[in-house]
């Protein structure tokens, strides 16, 4: 068997715990793992200055794979998203999320089957920003007037959304690639094309140019952002692959992990041409941290979508089977699900249930 070398990124909160039983579950599928821990977040401020090491990414580097517990992001100050700061480093423009029902995870739907493809690299998400009252948002101000852009106000802060032919392309080609290597039916785009006619309707025309070179092979169609979400909610089966811009795709993915259960399930990778991060997509928790209370799905589960593209595809659907036959099963539950679920018992601890998953694997 080959052996493999990954960088591991705990994080902060209960991605200690969760790192862990990942790696537990990992191992005891047989995979062989060779773990570069590197550290990143809220505690590297204090040690590094910063909570992306300049380290952890070179290990990355090395690796060319890492996975990540969660890290805890500032709100309104501070420093940026160790999340975004990592696509960027990296050039991980494809965000891949699927979502599965699982039997017993008191999710509103028991046939959810979708994976949401999210643009990374640009958008709002891009940073471009311009704080109020800066000699810069004063510029920006003064051109959108002498462009006849519009007005705006002058004691506004300015964040700028860019998308490009490049990105668009590149995503958008990547959903359709993703559909055929996964034996997926079709691709939807959404967009608010209706309202912002240069970036969207770049994103759409994009889009609709991409999907011609698959017809016959993967069917497309396109979405008004808010209309996705409604249908979404209404009923999700009509989706199959799903491709966004970088925001959208932030909030319909939240969206869509709600459908199943909530965030504690929800896999995530993020992927470029070279590297990829594979991550647990819920926050660090610390209400709960060190109290062998965290649900280790997600984290888990992201884990498979690792092994999957290392090539280990036989003990990637081990665990997957693992998971479902311990939800299934129902008596070990953490706290969350039992609570979402409205099961009878007593609430599993992140050990217990990591130990279950352990003795489910075939």
């Amino acid at each position: 068997m080959a052996q493999h070398k990954v960088t591991l990124i705990p994080g902060d909160g209960i991605g200690v715990e969760t790192s862990a039983a990942m790696q537990r579950v990992v191992e005891a599928s047989g995979v062989d793992i060779v773990w570069d821990v590197a550290p990143a977040g809220a505690a590297c401020v204090e040690t590094h200055g910063t909570p992306l090491p300049r380290e952890t990414i070179e290990s990355v580097r090395r690796t060319k794979v890492a996975i990540k517990g969660p890290v805890a992001t500032p709100v309104g100050t501070g420093f940026r998203s160790v999340n975004v700061a990592l696509r960027k480093e990296l050039d991980l423009y494809a965000c891949l999320r699927p979502v599965q029902s699982l039997p017993g995870a008191g999710g509103r739907y028991d046939d959810v089957d979708l994976v949401i493809v999210r643009e990374n690299s640009e958008d709002l998400y891009a940073g471009v920003e311009f704080e109020e009252g800066s000699e810069g948002a004063r510029r920006l101000i003064e051109l959108c007037e002498e462009e006849g852009a519009g007005s705006i106000r002058p004691d506004s802060g300015i964040s700028i959304k860019s998308i490009s032919v490049t990105a668009s392309e590149r995503i958008v080609r990547h959903a359709f690639e993703y559909a055929l290597e996964h034996g997926r039916k079709k691709v939807t785009a959404a967009h608010k094309a209706n309202i912002m006619k240069h970036s969207d309707g770049l994103f759409l025309r994009v889009a609709r140019d991409v999907a011609k070179e698959y017809e016959g092979r993967v069917a497309f169609d396109e979405r008004i952002m808010d209309a996705c979400c409604m249908n979404l909610v209404m009923d999700p089966t009509q989706f199959d692959v799903i491709v966004f811009p970088n925001l959208y795709g932030d909030l319909a993915s939240d969206l869509a992990a709600g459908l199943v259960g909530g965030l504690g399930l929800a896999p995530g990778a993020n992927v470029g041409e070279e590297y990829a991060v594979f991550e647990a997509v819920h926050g660090s928790a610390p209400d709960i941290a060190g109290q062998n209370k965290a649900n280790p799905t997600a984290q888990i589960m992201s884990a498979a979508m690792m092994l999957d593209h290392l090539g280990e595809v036989d003990a990637a659907a081990r665990i997957r089977r693992a998971v479902c036959a311990v939800y299934a099963e129902g008596a070990h539950l953490t706290g969350d699900i039992r609570r979402a679920s409205g099961s009878a018992g007593a609430p599993a601890t992140c050990t217990e249930f990591t130990e279950a998953l352990v003795a489910a694997l075939d």
